[in-house]
C-alpha cells in the first residue's frame, strides 16, 4: 500500500487546515481505491514526525501559559472553542499517524482510523465555522500540544498507542464535556452546544474503536488487556492521570467494570464508584 502510506504521510505534513480536511475527507472517501490499487502490504518505513503540519502562525505553548477566561462573553467562549478546535485538529493527525505509522496491520484496521480522522475533519470544521461567526479563527489564539508529545512517545508500539492514545487522552473528553456542555448551556450558546453534542456522541465510538483495536492486539501479542492496560498507563503517566470518570460513557466506549476500578484506583480516587 505503498500509494497510501505516501498520500497519509503528505496529509500529515501539510500546515493548511482546510487543505489537511479536505485530503483527509478525500482520502477517506476513496479508501477502498488505495486498497485495490495497492499491495496488500507495505514494506516501506514511516519517517519520524516530531510534529505533523501546523497552521502557520498557530503558536504552541506550555499548558500553565493559556489563558483561562470565563464563558459569559463572546471572547471568553472563543478561547475555550479554540482550545477545543486545537484538540480535534490533533486528533486529525493522531487518527492519521495511527494508520499511517503502524504498517501489516488489517485493513480494518485502517478502515477504521481513517473513519475517524474524517470525523475530526468533520467535527473541525463545525467549531471552525463557529469561530469564524464570531471573528476568531485557528491559529489566532495560542495552543498547547500535549496530544501529539504521547504520539511522539508511543510511536514504536502499536499496542501502547492505542492504549495510551484514544483510551486516556481522547476518553478524557468523555469525562469533561457534559460540564462544558452545561456550562454552555448556563449562558444560552446553544451553536457550541450543538457542535459539543455531535462530538461527544461520535467520540464514544472513537474510543471504542481504539478499545477494541487495543484488545485486538493484545491477545495478539498473548498479554492480558486489563492488567497491560493499566501497566502502561502508569508508566507513561507517572500519576499524572485524571479523574474523575464518566463511568456510564466509558462503558458504552469498550472500558469494563473491573477495568475502570483499576483506573480509579491509578488516578487515586479514594471512594471509587465502582466499591
Amino acid at each position: 500500500m505503498k500509494e497510501f502510506f505516501s498520500e497519509l504521510e503528505r496529509i500529515l505534513l501539510l500546515n493548511d487546515a482546510s487543505q489537511k480536511c479536505l485530503a483527509t475527507q478525500s482520502l477517506a472517501k476513496n479508501l477502498e481505491y488505495y486498497f485495490e490499487s495497492s499491495n496488500a502490504k507495505s514494506t516501506t518505513l514511516p519517517i519520524n514526525i516530531p510534529l505533523p503540519g501546523y497552521p502557520d502562525g498557530l503558536r504552541l505553548v506550555a499548558p500553565r501559559e493559556l489563558k483561562r477566561r470565563g464563558i459569559s462573553t463572546q471572547e471568553g467562549r472563543n478561547v475555550l472553542m479554540h482550545a477545543v478546535a486545537h484538540i480535534e485538529f490533533n486528533a486529525i493527525n493522531l487518527a492519521l499517524d495511527a494508520a499511517y505509522r503502524f504498517r501489516q496491520q488489517p485493513l480494518d484496521y485502517y478502515r477504521d482510523w481513517i473513519s475517524v480522522a474524517a470525523d475530526e475533519a468533520r467535527h473541525f470544521g463545525l467549531i471552525r465555522d463557529y469561530l469564524n461567526n464570531y471573528h476568531c479563527d485557528y491559529a489566532d489564539l495560542p495552543a498547547h500540544n500535549g496530544l501529539w508529545e504521547m504520539a511522539v512517545k508511543t510511536a514504536d508500539d502499536v499496542v501502547a498507542r492505542m492504549a495510551l492514545v484514544p483510551r486516556v487522552l481522547e476518553a478524557r473528553g468523555l469525562d469533561v464535556t457534559p460540564k462544558m456542555i452545561e456550562r454552555l448551556k448556563s449562558v444560552g450558546d446553544l451553536k457550541a452546544v450543538a457542535i459539543l453534542n455531535v462530538i461527544y456522541q461520535d467520540e464514544i465510538t472513537h474510543v471504542r474503536i481504539g478499545s477494541d483495536w487495543f484488545s485486538y492486539l493484545c491477545k495478539k501479542r498473548e498479554l492480558e488487556p486489563r492488567t497491560n492496560f493499566i501497566r502502561l498507563v502508569k508508566i507513561y503517566f507517572h500519576g499524572e492521570l485524571k479523574g474523575p470518570f464518566n463511568i456510564a460513557a466509558r462503558l458504552q466506549a469498550g472500558f469494563d467494570e473491573n477495568e475502570l476500578k483499576d483506573l480509579e484506583l491509578a488516578a487515586g480516587i479514594s471512594d471509587p464508584r465502582h466499591s
